[in-house]
């Protein structure tokens, strides 16, 4: 497949790339945001590794929500 530029997106492209983005800035925020405010007694594991995977696009937040906290 051939590389395209910007410009020889669609709207629709586009649109679902600038939304993908927000949705991974969104998702690293709120997981950092989650790691700092928690004590680490209700995090699995080390906080520090948690915050290097939370950078991993999608994955690594996605993970952290569902193996990273205690509940």
């Amino acid at each position: 497949m051939a590389n395209k530029r910007w410009s020889e997106l669609s709207m629709s492209q586009r649109r679902a790339i600038v939304l993908a983005g927000a949705v991974q800035v969104a998702l690293l925020i709120t997981s950092l945001v989650d790691i700092r405010r928690r004590p680490q007694a209700e995090i699995r594991g080390n906080k520090r590794l948690w915050t290097a995977a939370v950078f991993v696009n999608f994955i690594g937040p996605v993970s952290y929500f569902l193996f990273g906290r205690r509940r």
